[in-house]
């Protein structure tokens, strides 16, 4: 079996083989670009977003410098996704992203992993499995979420995680590795950060 159709069963793979690498740099001449855009050139900005996602829907704004390893080739964005900076996306896999996420700084979302094996690593094998997160979900400051895992809808992942294993819906979830920490529910309803109550609910 040839490295591009073990790429695409998720098989280790030759990560080197030169029947990637071309059209890799094709992607991240676009990702060079988006990432000199002026701040305020938000057309010019939507325009390459577009060109470089593979599905990437309104009302998202991704804050320069983006790092992604194909450019956002594999990437698919949902409506009104907000990326914070130094967002990196090992997108060797598709990585996809739901409506309303929220993504804080130096978050990495990593598709791709090498194998434990030292043989392997030596002849530069590699693998990919997707990741999936689904809607209004919020990830904190400085979180790694590692190939294969899942999010569910509305969960927030607190800054610092890193995320080894799939993590349910509506919940809290915390830690290295990211374990859950509670559900959301009543008393989020009445504080918004420690002791400091809401007075906004919709």
């Amino acid at each position: 079996m040839d490295d591009i159709s073990r790429r695409e069963q998720g098989l280790p793979y030759h990560y080197d083989n030169p029947a990637f690498m071309g059209q890799q740099s094709d992607y991240l001449e676009l990702l060079f670009d988006f990432n000199q855009t002026r701040p305020n050139d938000t057309d010019k900005q939507n325009q390459l977003l577009k060109a470089m996602f593979a599905d990437i829907g309104s009302g998202c704004h991704i804050a320069a410098p983006l790092h992604s390893s194909w450019g956002c080739h594999h990437v698919h964005f949902g409506t009104g996704v907000y990326c914070n900076f130094n967002l990196t996306l090992l997108d060797d896999a598709s990585i996809t992203v739901g409506d309303d996420c929220m993504f804080g700084p130096n978050v990495v979302l990593a598709a791709v992993g090498h194998p434990i094996l030292p043989v392997l690593r030596e002849h530069h094998y590699v693998y990919n499995i997707p990741i999936k997160i689904g809607s209004n979900v919020w990830i904190g400051a400085n979180v790694t979420v590692l190939p294969g895992v899942t999010i569910g809808d509305n969960t927030v992942i607190g800054a610092g995680s890193v995320v080894s294993n799939d993590i349910p819906a509506g919940v809290v979830a915390v830690g290295a590795p990211c374990r859950v920490a509670r559900k959301i529910g009543k008393k989020d309803e009445e504080y918004y950060f420690k002791n400091k109550k809401l007075d906004v609910w919709e």
